[in-house]
């Protein structure tokens, strides 16, 4: 059972959310918040009680705390939940912030309930949550405002990778699924989720987005 926060300031939105994901089986509902303070508060107390939330669904405008803002203090949290963000909009400079703040995907607001119910099950496995094109029209916002020196730090850390790594990484930055990265470099698909922990930690990443940006930066995409 996978267990899920839903942080909306609308709270027609959060209902509708709630009733929806209440007719999945293997997806419980556990926590509502209006606002991202709100969240981290109800992330806190569910902790202190020993009952983990495993994903929170964040939208991204909101008074008091916004999304992005708090998708960065959930990362900063012990054994932090998957972040799937909310949205209107489809890769607006919002739904950049926020990946780069280390949230696992996203969804617009109007996705089909059985693809939101899927959705949140690929992200708690750790698969992609964002399609090849998004991932490069992503790649190229960030990218095309980034700061100069970008490249040397994205060698550097690209450098402390093994070759099936680094293929890894290539096949991630192309927006492949954990089961097209291993029929394409036969590999188990554990052994793929394995390399792709790695990666997170040698290219200081969250989220494969965040690899893809790195190894685009290091000239390799």
């Amino acid at each position: 059972m996978t267990r899920v926060l839903i942080t909306d300031d609308d709270a027609l939105v959060r209902a509708g959310l709630a009733l929806m994901l209440g007719g999945a089986p293997d997806v419980e509902v556990v926590a509502e918040a209006a606002h991202g303070a709100e969240a981290l508060s109800a992330l806190r107390g569910s902790a202190d009680r020993g009952e983990r939330i495993d994903v929170v669904l964040m939208d991204l405008r909101m008074p008091v705390m916004d999304g992005i803002a708090a998708t960065a203090a959930i990362r900063d949290l012990p054994d932090p939940p998957k972040v799937i963000v909310l949205t209107t909009f489809d890769a607006d400079e919002y739904v950049v912030r926020a990946l780069a703040a280390g949230a696992n995907g996203f969804l617009l607001k109007d996705t089909p309930p059985a693809e939101i119910v899927a959705a949140i099950g690929k992200v708690e496995a750790g698969e992609p949550m964002l399609s090849p094109a998004i991932t490069t029209q992503l790649i190229r916002q960030v990218t095309d405002n980034a700061p100069d020196g970008r490249s040397e730090s994205a060698l550097e850390l690209v450098g402390t990778l093994t070759d099936r790594e680094r293929d890894v990484a290539l096949a991630v930055g192309h927006g492949s699924s954990n089961a097209e990265i291993a029929e394409e470099l036969h590999l188990s698909i554990a052994t793929v989720k394995a390399h792709i922990s790695h990666l997170f930690l040698k290219l200081e990443a969250t989220n494969r987005v965040q690899v893809a940006i790195c190894m685009h930066d290091a000239g390799l995409l």
